[in-house]
């Protein structure tokens, strides 16, 4: 026996509570986020194995690599929406039998291109189950406070994933083959088909007639090429095609906002996104994602280039601030309880300015463990900062809009981590390049790579560069933290969510 279609706060002194059924209901979704956030860096040292193993060209491994992530940042809003029109449980679950089917056929693909196929399959499985997910959460939790501790769950676990991902990757793939990393989402698939129609409500929207297929051409075309070219401008810097892409991108995006201006019943509600509760939250979270994604990709290299670590090592490494995450983000919401939410927002990103603002003076001499506990604060602070937005934007969207709101929301974490990579990145590389000796090679002054294979008195003056420039961009996120908790106290303080 299934849950009602869907469950309307019950009347009398408050909202209907959640039990002891609704609790195992989010044990069971949090096995899809935490399978599909890790699959995100899932690949990071099976790369090697798949390698020596299938051959791929230089073109073919960055789409291995890369095109699980473009495709659920492109497909979150189409199947939030989806979601919303046919049964959020409904899409779900397609999105679990898809992600299994296609885990399965990456575990045992046998040419780069049948490997890049089943991992866009797989990123079209993970956008049917991200945005459902925390949708569910709205349609089984109306108690507000229980709704905060659900989401601080979810957020939590999507943030343990992707920290996750590379050491679940190592591990396996010093003990088993490569496609292992694949497999292992077989048993917990299986499982969520098996309860999913036992615990989890089927719930829709109001909204009848045909699904929007242009709608989500449109979407789709213009998330993929905006992600894909900022991230690429981040890697190289600029060049006509990636610009072109975001161009491209920017003019696809205004053509669907346009026409959801027009429809009677959008697949992006405009009307919600200027409601400061949902919109402010939904800029927080773009925000809180550019310093995340931004300042990690200076770490990693840090941890392997600069001193040294094995990838496996660096990932263990990189584990560690999830400790402040698990330990940060459910005192933000017990706080929060409390106390106007914009406030507790606020502090959380004012503890990971501080965090940042502790690395801007690393030099060579700083211990490690002083850049890992700096680590943890900023974390910390961070996923704070990104529940209560996640919470407030969650409760300010009307349930029949549910699947919609968190896909919009999420795809502003996607869009903002790709902005942090460039924004950041860029401002890394400017002071990295200034740094370096004017007569050394020119590989060696646009890259920490590319100077590590010269001589060791150039590596040596590059690591030295890169570890000023990383100080840097540590200041840099610092002030964006800074700024982001100005915006938060503006745009989110005395809203209700």
């Amino acid at each position: 026996m299934t849950l009602t279609a869907r469950q309307e706060p019950a009347a009398g002194p408050g909202p209907a509570r959640a039990g002891r059924r609704a609790w195992t209901a989010l044990g069971v979704l949090m096995l899809p986020l935490l399978l599909v956030s890790m699959d995100v860096s899932v690949l990071y040292f099976a790369l090697p194995s798949i390698s020596a193993d299938l051959r791929p060209g230089a073109t073919e491994q960055l789409w291995i690599l890369d095109i699980y992530g473009f495709v659920l940042a492109g497909l979150l809003i189409t199947m939030g929406a989806l979601g919303d029109r046919v049964g959020r449980r409904k899409v779900l679950l397609g999105g679990t039998a898809l992600f299994g089917l296609a885990s399965a056929a990456a575990a045992y693909a046998h040419t780069p291109g049948a490997l890049i196929g089943a991992r866009a399959l797989l990123g079209i499985g993970g956008a049917c189950l991200m945005p459902a997910t925390l949708a569910l959460i709205r349609v089984l939790f109306t108690d507000p406070a229980q709704r905060a501790k659900a989401v601080t769950l979810w957020t939590s676990v999507m943030a343990s994933g992707i920290a996750l991902g590379p050491v679940v990757s190592g591990a396996l793939v010093e003990h088993f083959w490569w496609g292992s990393v694949f497999l292992v989402n077989l048993p917990a698939m299986a499982l969520l088909l098996v309860l999913g129609p036992l615990l989890l409500p089927e719930s829709k929207g109001a909204a009848t007639g045909r699904f929007d297929v242009l709608s989500a051409a449109l979407s789709l075309g213009a998330l993929l090429p905006l992600i894909h070219g900022v991230k690429e401008l981040a890697k190289d810097g600029w060049a006509p095609l990636p610009a072109g892409a975001v161009g491209a991108g920017l003019l696809v995006g205004l053509l669907f906002v346009r026409r959801q201006a027009r429809l009677a019943h959008p697949m992006v509600d405009l009307a919600l996104l200027r409601n400061r509760a949902y919109g402010g939250s939904v800029l927080a979270n773009l925000l809180a994602m550019a310093a995340t994604v931004g300042f990690a990709v200076f770490l990693t290299q840090y941890l392997q280039s600069v001193l040294g670590q094995s990838p496996f090592e660096a990932a263990l490494w990189s584990l560690v601030p999830t400790a402040g995450v698990l330990a940060a983000a459910p005192s933000a919401a017990a706080l929060a309880r409390r106390t106007d939410r914009a406030y507790v927002m606020a502090g959380g990103f004012l503890v990971a300015a501080a965090g940042f603002a502790s690395l801007a003076g690393l030099d060579r001499a700083t211990p490690l463990w002083v850049v890992i506990a700096a680590g943890a604060v900023y974390a910390g602070g961070l996923v704070s900062a990104m529940t209560l937005a996640n919470e407030v934007a969650l409760g300010a969207a009307p349930p029949d809009r549910a699947g919609s709101a968190a896909a919009v929301l999420e795809s502003g974490a996607e869009l903002g981590g790709a902005l942090g990579m460039a924004l950041l990145g860029a401002l890394g590389t400017a002071v990295y390049t200034g740094a370096m000796p004017a007569d050394a090679p020119a590989a060696a002054r646009e890259t920490l790579g590319g100077a590590l294979t010269t001589g060791p008195e150039v590596a040596e003056a590059a690591r030295a560069a890169f570890v000023e420039a990383m100080g840097t961009v540590a200041a840099g996120a610092a002030a964006l933290m800074a700024a982001s908790a100005a915006l938060s106290l503006v745009l989110l303080r005395r809203v209700r969510g």
